[in-house]
C-alpha cells in the first residue's frame, strides 16, 4: 500500500500551505483525467511548482492520490463525528444532512473522484474504509440505537439510515449533469433538494 512521505514534527506553515496546494491541484487533475490518465508532471504544473519540489512532499502518484481521497473522507466524516448524542435526534440528523449537501454543492469533484475509486473496488483506500471509517460509523450507529431505545426516533437500522443519507446527498454531486439535464443548467436546485431530503428523513424517523 502506498504511503505518503513521513512528515517531520513541527511542520512549517509554508509546508502545510504547499501540501494543500498540491492536494487541491491533484484533485483538479485526477477528476479531469482519472488516476491512470494523470501524471505527476500535470499535478506539478497545476500546482505551480517544479516536479522535484512536489516530490519532496509526496514520493509517488499513488501517495498523492491516496492523500486526496483520505482528505476527502476526513472532510466528509467530520460532520458525522460531530453528531451530539445528547442533542435532539431529528435536529442532529438534519444538521448532518445539511452539511453533506453543502459538501456536494461546494466540492463535487471530490465526491466524483471518491465514487470512481469505489467503482474500481477501492484499491487505494480500502484499509481506511474498513478501519477508521468503519469505527466511526459503528460509533454513530450506537448513538442512533440509543435514540431508538429512548423512543426518540422510530426503530430503524442505523447503518442503512447512514447509507441512505450518503446516497441521497452525494447523488447531487455524482450525478449533477443528469440533474441539470432535467432541471436546466441555470437551476439552483440545492435548497429544494436539501429541504426535500430533510423532510423525508424526519418524517421517516418520527416515532410512530
Amino acid at each position: 500500500m502506498a504511503q505518503s512521505k513521513p512528515k517531520t514534527p513541527g511542520k512549517t506553515r509554508i509546508q502545510a500551505i504547499n501540501e494543500d496546494i498540491i492536494l487541491g491541484a491533484a484533485l483538479e487533475v485526477f477528476s479531469a483525467y482519472g488516476y491512470r490518465g494523470t501524471t505527476v508532471d500535470q499535478i506539478a504544473e497545476r500546482a505551480g511548482m517544479s516536479k522535484p519540489n512536489l516530490l519532496y512532499y509526496f514520493r509517488r502518484k499513488d501517495d498523492i492520490y491516496r492523500a486526496v481521497l483520505e482528505k476527502t473522507l476526513a472532510d466528509w466524516l467530520a460532520p458525522l463525528r460531530g453528531l451530539d448524542p445528547e442533542g435532539e435526534p431529528l435536529a442532529e440528523i438534519s444538521r448532518y444532512v445539511s452539511a453533506k449537501m453543502a459538501m456536494s454543492r461546494d466540492n463535487p469533484k471530490a465526491s466524483r473522484l471518491f465514487a470512481n475509486e469505489m467503482l474500481h473496488g477501492a484499491p487505494i483506500i480500502g484499509d481506511f474504509l474498513s478501519g477508521p471509517m468503519k469505527a466511526l460509523v459503528d460509533d454513530t450507529a450506537q448513538i442512533i440505537r440509543a435514540w431508538i431505545a429512548k423512543g426518540q426516533i422510530a426503530a430503524i437500522d442505523p447503518y442503512h439510515l447512514i447509507f441512505t443519507i450518503w446516497a441521497m446527498t452525494q447523488h447531487y454531486a455524482d450525478f449533477d449533469i443528469q440533474i441539470r439535464a432535467v432541471l436546466g443548467e441555470s437551476s439552483d436546485h440545492f435548497p429544494n433538494a436539501e429541504t426535500t431530503i430533510i423532510r423525508l428523513i424526519q418524517d421517516g424517523l418520527r416515532p410512530r
